[in-house]
C-alpha cells in the first residue's frame, strides 16, 4: 500500500499559532511546534520512514473492510474521521482549542477522542515524534500507563491518556491498543513543552468534553461576525475560518500556507516551503477579509504590514516580499537530504530563498492594503514610514524584476510588477488627498501617469491583442486578471476582454488556469505544475465583473468541485484532478471568497436567484 496519501485527503486543525493535518487514515502527518514555520514534529508527509506521526485509527488488522468518512463539524475546526464497518462505527474527533491570548507559546495541545457510536471496535495507538525535521533524537519515559514524556534537546512531547488506553513502549516511541463498545469514550492529549517543562494534569474526560465544547463555541462566536449572505455560505464560511487557522494571532501574520514541500509536479523539484508571510497575501486579504465584516483580522494584517514598512528604514528595497511571522526577515533555505520528499519529490526545502528577490509589485500590494476601509496609515509615524517609501518607489519602479511568481530565470520588466506599482501611485495619492497627509502629490501623480502609459505601450501585444507577461514576450500570465480589479482598466473595457479571450484560449481548461506556459517563459526551474488555483477564482471574479456572469458561474461550480471532501484547497490541481503543492493555501481561499462575492454582486444586480 502506497504509504503517501493524497495531498487531499486531509482536515486541518489549529489554535491561532501552530496547525496539524489530519489525514483520512487517523494520522497526524503534520505539526510544527510551538510555531507555524517551527521544526515539524510529525512530518511523515514529507517521509513516511523518518518524518514521524502520531496514529488513532480503528484496528486495520482487525477491521481490514472500514470505510472513512472524514468531514468537519458544520461551522467550526473540528476535524472528525468516521470509520463504518459491519463491527460497527466509530469516530476520532481532533481538534486545538485557539489561543485568543497575543503572547506567543511553547506550550501546544492536541487533543483526539476516540468514542464507538455502534458495535465494538478495536484501535491502535501509535505516537512516533521526529523532532527537528527528524534530526533530533528522543528518549522515551513512562512514569504510568496513562503518561508518556517523549524528549529531545530542544522540546519534549507529553502524551497523556484516560482509560483504556494504555501506553507500552516501542523502542522510544509508544503504542496502545484498545477496544470501545457504543457510547464509550476515549481521550488521548499530545501537549508539547519546553525542555524540563512541568507536564499538564491527567486528562478526564468530562475536562475533554469542556474542551470541546469550548473549542465548538469559539467558532461559532467568531463566523457570527460575517456579513455574508451569499449563494455559497458553507464554501465562503469553510474558506473564511481556513484563512482564521492559517492567521498567527500574536502578530496577525497570516502564512501563505500550512506547510513546506508538498510538490507542484510529484516527483519534481518545485517544492518549496510556505509557512511565511508574503507582503503580498498578507495585503490582499485585507480587502477579503473588510469584504466579510472580519474588520479586526484585516486591521491586525494591515498593521503588521506597517510595521514591516516602519521597520524598512530609508532604503526600502529591504522591504522584503516575505518575513517569518515574527517579522523576522532571515528565512535561509535549506535543503533536508535526509528526506525523501512527498512520493520522492525532492529536494525538501526549508526556509525559502525567495524572500531575497527584487518583486516590486509588493508595493502596490501594500498601498491597496492600506487604501482598503478607511483608506488611513493610522499614526502619523506610519504614513510618514510609507511616504519615504513612495518617494524611494519614484525613482526604482522602472526597474527590471523577480515577478510574482518568484521564477528564478532572471529579472524581466514584468507587466504585472509596473501594474502593481501604478497601482501604489494611485492609492498613495487618493490617501493623501483624502486625509490631508504630507506629499509629493505632484510626482506622485505624474509617475503614476508615466506607468500607465509605458504599461499601455510596451506591456500590450498588436499581434495578441493582449497585455502580455512582461515587455519582451509575447506569452500571457494569469497575474494580470487582477487588472480590472485594481482599477487600472474596465472589467469592460475592450483591450481587456480582448486580453480575457485570449486567456480563455490558451491559459484556461475547464475553467482551471495556468499561470503561464513554462515551455513558453522559462522559469529557471524543472518540469511543469498543474493548474493555479488562485488563478483560476481570479478568472471567475474576471468574467463575472465583466458581465460574463453565466459563464463565471458555471466556471465557479466546476472549481468547487476540486475542493476536497472537507471544503479545501491546495495550491495547484494536476492532470487527474488531483490537488498539488501546499495544503491548504491561504491565496486560494481569499481568491475563493472574493469570486463569490463578485458573483452574488452581479447575480443580484440581474435579478437572479
Amino acid at each position: 500500500m502506497n504509504p503517501y496519501p493524497p495531498i487531499a485527503d486531509h482536515g486541518v486543525i489549529g489554535d491561532l499559532q501552530t496547525a496539524a493535518l489530519v489525514s483520512t487514515h487517523g494520522d497526524i502527518d503534520w505539526w510544527c511546534t510551538p510555531r507555524f514555520d517551527s521544526p515539524s514534529l510529525f512530518a511523515s508527509l514529507l517521509d513516511d520512514a523518518k518524518g514521524g506521526r502520531c496514529r488513532l485509527a480503528v484496528d486495520r488488522e482487525a477491521v481490514p473492510d472500514a470505510q472513512v468518512k472524514q468531514l468537519y463539524l458544520s461551522g467550526t475546526a473540528i476535524v472528525v474521521t468516521r470509520f463504518l464497518a459491519p463491527q460497527g462505527v466509530a469516530e476520532v474527533i481532533d481538534f486545538m482549542l485557539p489561543d485568543t491570548s497575543a503572547s506567543p507559546s511553547d506550550r501546544h495541545r492536541i487533543i483526539r477522542g476516540a468514542r464507538v457510536v455502534r458495535g465494538r471496535v478495536p484501535f491502535v495507538l501509535e505516537c512516533r515524534p521526529r523532532f527537528d525535521y527528524g534530526r533530533a533524537a528522543h528518549r522515551l519515559s513512562l512514569p504510568d500507563e496513562h503518561t508518556a514524556l517523549l524528549r529531545s534537546p530542544g522540546q519534549e512531547l507529553c502524551v497523556r491518556t484516560t482509560a483504556p488506553v494504555a501506553l507500552h513502549a516501542d523502542g522510544e516511541d509508544v503504542t496502545a491498543r484498545f477496544t470501545l463498545a457504543a457510547g464509550e469514550l476515549a481521550t488521548v492529549e499530545l501537549t508539547t513543552l519546553p525542555p524540563g517543562g512541568e507536564p499538564p494534569p491527567a486528562p478526564r474526560e468530562e475536562a475533554a468534553l469542556a474542551a470541546f465544547d469550548a473549542c465548538r463555541a469559539y467558532w461559532y462566536g467568531w463566523l457570527k461576525s460575517s456579513n455574508y449572505q451569499g449563494r455559497w455560505r458553507q464554501i465562503v464560511d469553510r474558506s473564511a475560518i481556513t484563512l482564521k487557522l492559517l492567521s498567527y494571532r500574536p502578530t496577525g501574520a497570516l502564512i501563505a500556507a500550512a506547510t513546506m514541500g508538498l510538490p507542484e509536479q510529484v516527483g519534481g523539484e518545485r517544492n518549496w516551503d510556505y509557512r511565511y508571510t508574503w507582503i503580498r497575501d498578507a495585503s490582499l486579504s485585507v480587502h477579503t477579509l473588510i469584504g466579510l465584516g472580519f474588520r479586526d483580522e484585516a486591521q491586525a494584517f494591515r498593521r503588521w504590514v506597517r510595521e514591516r514598512i516602519e521597520a524598512a528604514g530609508a532604503d526600502h528595497e529591504r522591504l522584503q516580499i516575505m518575513y517569518r511571522i515574527d517579522g523576522d526577515p532571515h528565512l535561509s533555505e535549506e535543503t533536508l537530504g535526509h528526506w525523501e520528499g512527498y512520493l520522492g519529490s525532492f529536494p525538501v526545502r526549508a526556509g525559502n530563498a525567495a524572500a531575497d528577490q527584487l518583486q516590486l509589485d509588493i508595493y502596490g500590494e501594500a498601498a491597496y492594503a492600506f487604501a482598503a476601509g478607511d483608506g488611513d496609515m493610522g499614526a502619523l509615524r506610519g504614513w510618514d514610514a510609507f511616504r519615504r517609501l513612495m518617494d524611494w518607489l519614484t525613482e526604482h519602479w522602472d526597474r527590471a524584476d523577480e515577478g510574482i511568481w518568484e521564477t528564478r530565470g532572471g529579472r524581466q520588466d514584468f507587466t504585472y510588477s509596473r501594474l502593481m506599482c501604478w497601482v501604489a501611485f494611485d492609492r498613495a495619492v487618493r490617501m493623501a488627498r483624502t486625509h490631508a497627509r504630507p506629499a509629493d502629490l505632484d510626482r506622485w501623480s505624474s509617475v503614476r501617469d508615466d506607468i500607465l502609459r509605458q504599461i499601455a505601450q510596451r506591456g500590450w501585444s498588436p499581434k495578441r491583442k493582449a497585455f502580455v507577461q512582461h515587455y519582451d514576450t509575447e506569452v500571457l500570465d494569469a497575474s494580470l486578471l487582477l487588472m480590472p480589479k485594481v482599477g487600472f482598466l474596465s472589467p469592460t473595457d475592450p483591450d481587456w476582454l480582448s486580453t480575457l479571450d485570449a486567456m480563455d484560449r490558451e491559459l484556461v481548461c475547464d475553467s482551471l488556469v495556468y499561470r503561464y506556459d513554462p515551455a513558453a517563459s522559462p522559469d529557471g526551474l524543472r518540469g511543469t505544475e498543474g493548474t493555479f488555483n488562485l488563478c483560476s477564482f481570479l478568472y471567475v471574479e474576471a468574467l463575472a465583473r465583466a458581465g460574463r456572469v453565466e459563464q463565471a458561474r458555471y466556471a465557479f461550480d466546476k472549481m468547487l468541485t476540486y475542493a476536497n471532501h472537507a471544503g479545501l484547497f491546495a495550491e495547484e490541481i494536476g492532470p487527474s484532478g488531483e490537488q498539488l503543492g501546499n495544503f491548504p493555501q491561504a491565496f486560494t481561499h481569499l481568491a475563493l471568497i472574493d469570486a463569490a462575492l463578485a458573483l452574488d454582486e452581479e447575480l443580484d444586480r440581474r435579478g437572479v436567484a
